[in-house]
């Protein structure tokens, strides 16, 4: 049993109530599509993952975590629909935040602040010069190294196209050799997902 299991749960989100929420932050609705959408498919693959793998997990807050990681992109957009790409990895707190604001559990609000790229350290924050609050921001629970996985494997870039295990290794090595460390850790418990159906499914290509 999870640890995250072990503990007495909220009632999490539906589905609906989900997409009503992003429905309700996003912007425009190119800005929910590809939010949303995007959240989608890391769901798919980590429940795939989880399934595949024969994980012990609470799958039903892999799934809200999931639908929800993202949700911090929508206050990155300015009034005139424009996406702030140099302060992005601020999303992650941002959503944290939404979330809290909605009065959603934590449990829910670490999936926002807790998976970006493999991980970020205190240390990472300050020799980086992040802009976010000097602090460790580590997927823990089983759960949310799961979605914080399944995430790399598909990118909100325009168009949006999935990544094999391959290319996102080249891309996160950029940040230390120990980052693609973690990232073939992962990959090691985990499994790899064949993205093919999902790629056919959305009309997203693979790189």
């Amino acid at each position: 049993m999870t640890e995250a299991s072990r503990t007495p749960r909220t009632r999490l989100p539906t589905d609906s109530e989900i997409r009503a929420l992003h429905a309700r932050h996003a912007p425009t609705e190119e800005a929910f599509a590809l939010v949303h959408t995007h959240c989608e498919i890391v769901c798919a693959i980590a429940l795939r993952l989880a399934g595949s793998a024969g994980l012990d997990v609470d799958v039903e807050l892999v799934r809200a975590g999931s639908l929800l990681h993202d949700v911090g992109v929508y206050r990155l957009y300015d009034d005139g629909g424009r996406l702030d790409h140099a302060g992005y990895v601020r999303h992650g707190i941002l959503g944290h935040e939404l979330l809290r604001a909605e009065g959603l559990p934590e449990s829910l609000g670490r999936f926002c602040s807790h998976h970006t790229g493999v991980g970020i350290t205190r240390e990472d924050v300050v020799r980086q010069g992040l802009p976010l609050p000097p602090g460790d921001y580590l997927a823990e629970s089983t759960e949310e190294k799961l979605v914080m996985f399944a995430d790399k494997f598909h990118s909100k870039t325009d168009p949006p196209r999935f990544l094999t295990a391959g290319t996102y290794a080249a891309h996160v090595r950029r940040y230390g050799d120990d980052k693609a460390e973690l990232f073939a850790v992962m990959c090691a418990t985990f499994g790899v997902p064949d993205l093919r159906p999902l790629a056919a499914a959305y009309g997203h290509e693979i790189v």
